[in-house]
C-alpha cells in the first residue's frame, strides 16, 4: 500500500482512537506515586529563565563570566550542572521540551516561528496540567511559546501578573515560571552610538571566542553582555527575596538556568555549545532536603537536558513521571534518583531547523568530551542570512569584514559551507573550530557518534525529514504518524546520509535515488549531491563534468514538485550548470503552499549569497500565487533581495 494511503488509514484509526482518548483526558487525574508518603509532601518548585544566554558568561561556570552572587549563593545550598544542556538553541523549540519532556522532532514543534502549532501527542501535556490536577497552583511569568497546542489547561494563571502569592490558601503548593528577558537577544541591537559608553566589565579583559575578530565593537558587545548578566543576577536575587518575605523560601526547589545558549553571533540558532550549554542550578531547600540524593554546594558532570526537566519537576512533587505519558526525558533530582546514576549520564541529543525565515536542517549527539554536527543542508554556511540576527552590529561587522578579506581561516568558517560532518573533541577544543572527521585518527568516534545519531534520528522518527510543508500534513497526531511513516523516514534520513559516503561509493546511490518515485527521497539526494558538490572540489568537478549526471540534474530541475525542482536547481548552481532562476520563477508560480515557497526562498536565498555576481536576483522576478503577508517571513525574503 502506498505511504500516502496507509497514512490516511491509519489516521482514521487514530482519530477514532484519540476520540475515545481524549473525552477521558478532562476527567484524568494526575498521574500518581506509589508512594503515599511522597505524595503527600509536596514542595514548592520555582523556575527563574534568563533568555538566551549560555554557561558561558557566568564565573560560577566559566573563567570569563561574570560573577554573580545571588546565583553562586544558591549552588551553596544547592546543586550545580556543569553540563546541562538545551535541546534546541532558539526559544519556541527549546521551551516545548521543558513544557512538555518531548524532542521536537518528534512532536512536530521544531520549526522557529512555527507555521502552525502541533497537536501534542496523545497523553502528553504541559506538564503543570498534571501539577494542577494534583492541587498545585500552577502560574507563569509570563512568557510561553511553548509552540504546541495544549489540551488541559497548564496554568492558573499566565500572565505580566501571574504570581504564587495569589494561590487560593497559604497551605496550596505552588509551581511558578518566570522569565526574564534582560539577557534576550534583542538587548544587543544597539546602535553605534552606544560603543562611546562605558561597561562596567572591563572590556580589555574580556576573552574572545577564537572564531571572532578582536574588535572594539565585539569586545563592547561581550563586555555588555556579562553586564546584562549582572542584572539577571540581581533578578534572581529578587524573587528569592520574595520566597523569604513570604516564609517558603526553605519550602521551595529554586530552579535557575538560561532558555538556551547565545546570543554573541554562532550562539542563539546554532547547535555548537554555544547555542545549547546553558547554565544550570538548583537550590535545595531545608525542609525537603530529603528528597535529594546531594550534598549541598556540589557539582554533578552527569548530562542533563531540557527533555528532563519535566519529569523532575513532577518527581519531586511526588507524581510518577513514567503516568505522565510518552515522555523521552528522565527526573534527575527527587525520590528513586540516585547522585551515581545521574553522575553516569553522558549523552544529549541537538536539533535546529528553520529559524525564523532561515532554514537549516542540523541535528548533534555529544557523548562524554566527543561531539557529532550532522549538517543536512551543509551546501549552505551558517552565516546564511536571518533579519533578526543581523540586526546586531557584531553580525554584521562580522559578515563585513569576511567579505573585505580581514578575516583569519578560523574566523571565515562561519561565511562558508561547512562538512557534512563536523567532529570535534571538546576536551581540547571547546569552541568547536577543529573539525576531526577526516582524521583517520578519530575514525572510531566519528563512526560510534554517527551510528548513535542515525539511530536516534529514525527511533524518534525525525519528522524535520518530512520537510515542514509536508509535515504540516501529520501535525493533527505527529507522533502517530510518524509512527505510520517511519519506514520512509528512515529511507530520507539514509538518502540524505548519502552526502557522508566516500564519493566512489555516493554517486551510484544518488544515480538511483535521484530517479525515485519518492518526491523526498529525490529531494533528500538531490541535498545530498549538493553537499557533497559543496565540501569536495574533485566530486563537484566529476559531477559538473559527467554529461549523464548533468542530464539526470536537468531532469529534475522539470519536476513537477516545486521542492525538487528547486533542490535541482540549486543544485545546478553549485554545480555551475544551468541558470537556476527560470526554474525558480516558475515553482514560486505554481506552489500553493506558503510553506513550501518560504523553503523555496531560502534556496533563492543561498544561491544568490554565494553566486551573487552570477545570478543576480531581485523581488521583481517573482510572482505568487497568493498574496504573502506584508510582515511575514516571505516578505522578508523579497524585502532582501532588493537591498544593495
Amino acid at each position: 500500500m502506498p505511504a500516502f494511503l496507509r497514512l490516511q488509514v491509519f489516521r482514521c484509526v487514530t482519530w477514532l482512537a484519540f476520540s475515545i482518548l481524549a473525552t477521558g483526558a478532562q476527567a484524568q487525574s494526575a498521574p500518581l506515586s506509589d508512594d503515599e508518603e511522597s505524595a503527600a509532601r509536596r514542595p514548592n518548585i520555582v523556575w527563574i529563565m534568563s533568555e538566551d544566554n549560555s554557561k558561558h558568561y557566568l564565573k560560577h561556570f566559566d573563567d570569563s563570566g561574570v560573577e554573580a552572587p545571588a546565583i553562586e549563593a544558591m549552588a551553596k545550598h544547592g546543586v550545580t550542572f556543569d553540563r546541562a544542556f538545551s535541546n534546541a538553541p532558539v526559544c519556541s523549540t527549546a521551551r516545548t521540551t521543558l513544557i512538555t519532556g518531548c524532542y521536537g522532532p518528534r512532536i512536530g514543534t521544531q520549526f522557529h516561528r512555527r507555521t502552525q502549532p502541533a497537536t501534542l501527542p496523545i497523553n502528553v501535556e504541559m506538564f503543570p496540567a498534571w501539577l494542577r490536577a494534583a492541587g498545585y497552583y500552577t502560574t507563569n511569568n509570563a512568557k510561553e511559546d511553548y509552540n504546541a497546542k495544549p489540551r488541559l489547561q497548564p496554568w492558573d494563571d499566565s500572565s505580566r501578573k501571574a504570581s504564587w502569592r495569589n494561590r487560593p490558601t497559604p497551605d496550596t503548593p505552588f509551581f511558578h515560571v518566570v522569565t526574564f528577558a534582560d539577557s534576550h537577544e534583542g538587548r544587543l541591537h544597539f546602535p553605534l552610538e552606544k560603543l562611546e559608553q562605558s561597561t562596567d566589565f572591563d572590556q580589555a579583559t574580556v576573552e574572545l571566542q577564537p572564531y571572532f575578530p578582536d574588535t572594539k565593537l565585539f569586545r563592547y558587545t561581550a563586555a555588555f553582555y556579562r553586564d546584562r548578566m549582572s542584572i539577571i543576577d540581581s533578578k534572581v536575587a529578587d524573587v528569592i527575596s520574595q520566597l523569604e518575605q513570604d516564609g517558603q523560601f526553605e519550602n521551595t526547589f529554586v530552579f535557575y538556568f538560561g532558555d538556551h545558549g547565545g546570543v554573541l553571533p554562532r550562539g542563539k540558532g546554532y547547535i555548537y555549545e554555544s547555542g545549547l550549554h546553558v547554565p544550570l542550578v538548583i537550590r535545595v531547600p531545608d525542609n525537603y532536603r530529603d528528597l535529594v540524593d546531594r550534598e549541598f554546594g556540589t557539582r554533578t558532570q552527569g548530562f542533563v537536558s531540557f527533555i528532563d526537566f519535566a519529569p523532575t519537576v513532577l518527581n519531586l512533587a511526588g507524581l510518577d513521571p513514567q503516568s505522565a505519558g510518552p515522555i523521552d526525558g528522565q527526573a534527575f533530582l527527587g525520590p528513586n534518583v540516585t547522585a551515581a546514576e545521574v553522575d553516569s549520564r553522558n549523552t544529549t541529543f541537538g536539533y535546529a531547523d528553520r529559524m525564523d525565515e532561515k532554514y537549516d536542517l542540523v541535528r548533534s549527539v555529544r557523548i562524554g568530551d566527543w561531539k557529532l554536527i550532522r549538517a543536512f543542508e551543509s551546501f549552505q554556511p551558517d552565516a546564511m542570512w536571518a533579519d533578526y540576527r543581523y540586526e546586531m552590529l557584531a553580525y554584521q561587522q562580522w559578515k563585513d569584514r569576511y567579505e573585505t578579506g580581514k578575516l583569519n581561516e578560523v574566523q571565515s568558517q562561519f561565511f562558508e559551507p561547512r562538512q557534512p560532518e563536523l567532529l570535534f573533541n571538546l576536551a581540547d577544543d571547546p569552541h568547536e573550530v577543529n573539525n576531526l572527521a577526516d582524521d583517520p585518527q578519530h575514525g572510531d568516534e566519528l563512526i560510534r557518534l554517527r551510528q548513535e545519531l542515525t539511530t536516534h534520528l529514525k527511533a524518534t522518527n525525525d519528522l524535520g525529514f518530512l520537510t515542514e510543508s509536508r509535515m504540516l500534513d501529520v501535525l493533527d497526531a505527529p507522533v502517530e504518524n510518524g509512527k505510520a511513516l517511519s519506514d520512509e523516514i528512515a529511507t530520507y534520513i539514509d538518502t540524505a546520509n548519502i552526502a557522508i559516503e566516500p564519493w566512489e561509493e555516493a554517486s551510484e546511490e544518488l544515480w538511483a535515488t535521484i530517479n525515485s518515485g519518492d518526491l523526498l527521497q529525490r529531494y533528500w539526494a538531490l541535498a545530498a549531491a549538493s553537499s557533497i558538490a559543496a565540501a569536495d572540489p574533485a566530486a563537484k568537478g566529476d559531477m559538473a563534468a559527467d554529461t549523464t549526471f548533468a542530464k539526470l540534474v536537468r531532469r529534475r530541475m522539470l519536476d513537477v514538485e516545486p521542492l525538487v525542482a528547486a533542490r535541482a536547481a540549486q543544485l545546478s548552481a553549485i554545480l555551475g550548470l544551468d541558470d537556476p532562476r527560470p526554474v525558480f520563477q516558475r515553482v514560486l508560480k505554481q506552489t500553493q503552499s506558503p510553506t513550501e515557497a518560504l523553503q523555496i526562498f531560502n534556496m533563492v536565498r543561498q544561491v544568490t549569497e554565494m553566486n551573487e555576481a552570477t545570478y543576480p536576483m531581485n523581488s521583481k522576478l517573482f510572482s505568487l500565487p497568493f498574496v504573502p503577508d506584508s510582515k511575514g517571513l516571505i516578505q522578508q525574503h523579497l524585502d532582501h533581495l532588493d537591498r544593495p
